[in-house]
């Protein structure tokens, strides 16, 4: 092979790292996963806030449902646990269909509220 497409192999591989460290710092700045805590809030507001309270001074006040702050707090509380969970049927819920990126919202603003 020539010098010249040593070169463009070169810069190629380059350009190639140079573009996955800008999406992994992209990534890792924490941008997408606040959009999605704000998506998943107002998914809250809309769907659940009647049954469940998820304001840090509503926590234990309403009654009727556990409190988001309260679901976000338990030990067995994760992210698969809560996609699975809105994702199924529950006889003391409404029937709502919650698709699977909404789910993931609505998961990230539970999580959102557990305290450190």
């Amino acid at each position: 092979m020539s010098r010249s497409a040593w070169i463009r192999i070169f810069v190629a591989l380059l350009l190639a790292i140079a573009a996955l460290l800008l999406i992994r710092l992209h990534v890792a700045s924490g941008a997408p996963e606040q959009d999605s805590v704000s998506a998943g809030r107002r998914l809250a507001e809309a769907w659940c806030r009647e049954c469940h309270a998820f304001e840090m001074s509503d926590a234990g006040t309403m009654g009727r449902a556990p409190d988001f702050v309260r679901i976000a707090n338990r030990t067995s509380t994760t992210e698969l646990s809560l996609k699975v969970f809105l994702r199924s049927n529950h006889r003391s819920m409404p029937n709502l269909i919650i698709a699977p990126n909404e789910a993931d919202d609505l998961a990230q603003f539970i999580l959102s509220l557990k305290r450190s």
